[in-house]
């Protein structure tokens, strides 16, 4: 799309992560413009688009796909159907960003990214915190050596079960048909995916996979261990039923140690034999904004985005080693 001085954009999926996360980010940008937007409900579509002042809205997806107007589309709906509209999407020529997870398994995340490759056309994935500079000055640290030669990364991730799962009431982000691992999936692959980012791919990966609480049908305590393909091991424990909540990364290395949270709002941390550093940078009021500059900037011909079919592939592998699916 290099000379394209104006890049329009399809959401799929105008739900709650399209408010603010993501869906002003793709309108604030430079050089790109969002001018049409599907939900299966015609009215919250409508509503969507008129509270975000887009001029087309859609129910049916077929038809935003296949809209002369859109150059590109933002697939933002349920894992479960991303595989279904991303080879649509392939099918019709036009670049796409897809939420992440890629989909809800390797095999059909490996489907999406061969059919955009076959095409030789622009796959991404929303793993945006590869562009968020809370994480882009842990890269800088690693890359300069402050902790010496790293060693090992441990995740610890713990929540209390929320008032929907006590309830029973229905969600599908622990609906093992839409996502198998619940929580894990919508959470944990923003953290893998960022370890592969810093540290590199993984070699070898195992782990263990159970549903302690019997609230919902998806897994709700994970365990995995593994292997960087440069020596570096690590390790990650993903509990959705403990009494508090609790985000922290660890990072070891010869000389120091990083420390640091996927998901709360915390200090980023150096600590080595000279000193400690803590830093607190702030995300951006659209978190997804630098990602979608980096879209553009890939788009354009400019630089290569972070998060790729090929490189969000990598992470779907990873996640279904952890949970035993290979």
């Amino acid at each position: 799309m290099e000379g394209r001085k104006q890049i329009r954009w399809g959401i799929l999926g105008c739900g709650n992560v399209t408010e603010v996360k993501s869906g002003p980010a793709y309108q604030k940008t430079e050089g790109f413009e969002v001018v049409a937007v599907m939900r299966r409900d015609a009215a919250k579509a409508a509503d969507y688009a008129k509270r975000h002042g887009v001029s087309k809205h859609y129910s049916d997806a077929d038809a935003l796909i296949n809209d002369t107007d859109v150059d590109a589309v933002y697939i933002a709906t349920p894992p479960d159907s991303h595989k279904l509209y991303a080879l649509k999407v392939a099918a019709a020529g036009k670049p796409c960003c897809v939420e992440k997870p890629m989909a809800p398994s390797y095999a059909d995340s490996l489907e999406i990214q061969q059919a955009f490759a076959k095409k030789n056309l622009p796959l991404f994935v929303a793993y945006y915190r590869r562009s968020l500079p809370r994480f882009l000055k842990v890269k800088e640290w690693l890359d300069a050596n402050e902790i010496g030669q790293v060693r090992h990364i441990h995740w610890f991730l713990g929540k209390p079960p929320n008032n929907i799962d006590l309830s029973g009431d229905y969600n599908w982000r622990t609906d093992a048909k839409v996502a198998p691992a619940g929580y894990f999936d919508d959470l944990a692959s923003h953290g893998l995916d960022l370890f592969a980012y810093l540290l590199g791919d993984f070699k070898s990966v195992s782990g263990t996979a159970v549903n302690q609480q019997g609230l919902y049908s998806a897994k709700d305590a994970i365990t995995g261990h593994w292997l960087h393909e440069n020596g570096i091991t690590g390790s990650g424990t993903w509990n959705f039923g403990t009494q508090v909540r609790e985000d922290l990364v660890e990072i070891h290395g010869s000389q120091g140690k990083i420390s640091f949270s996927i998901f709360e709002e915390a200090n980023v941390i150096l600590t080595n034999e000279e000193s400690e550093e803590k830093l607190f940078i702030d995300h951006p009021k659209h978190v997804q904004q630098f990602h979608v500059e980096n879209l553009r900037d890939d788009l354009l011909g400019q630089q290569n985005h972070p998060s790729t079919g090929k490189t969000a592939l990598h992470t779907s592998w990873v996640m279904d080693s952890i949970l035993g699916n290979l």
